[in-house]
């Protein structure tokens, strides 16, 4: 079993900046892929962003691309999501998602193991 716990959540103004944390604990050994997804209110979750277990490649949604930027340190068993130019379209409660596999996967139910999730909220 793997535990991921996200942190970095918050409220923030549009245009604004936050950054997000997964930290993974337990049976973190062999490679596995990280991922990022969300949930708006009153919608179904999405994807957001991914990365490789070397994270020498990565994925985005569309809607984030160029704005977020995922990250991962694996000595740290932790991985990243830097936040830029937030919109009020991204407040959605944000969840990482582990999987064991090689590539960046977008699929949520190719993924493992989740978080709880953390609140981030843009105001206009």
């Amino acid at each position: 079993q793997v535990q991921l716990v996200e942190s970095g959540g918050g409220l923030v103004q549009t245009g604004g900046s936050l950054s997000l944390s997964c930290a993974a604990s337990g049976r973190t050994s062999g490679y596995y892929t990280m991922g990022w997804f969300r949930q708006p209110p009153g919608k179904e979750r999405e994807f957001v962003a991914a990365i490789s277990w070397r994270g020498g490649s990565t994925n985005y949604a569309d809607s984030v691309k160029g704005r977020f930027t995922i990250s991962r340190d694996n000595a740290k068993n932790t991985a990243f999501l830097q936040m830029n130019n937030l919109k009020p379209d991204d407040t959605a409660v944000y969840y990482c998602a582990a999987r064991r596999g090689s590539s960046a996967s977008t699929t949520a139910p190719s993924y493992d193991y989740w978080g709880q999730g953390t609140q981030v909220t843009v105001s206009s």
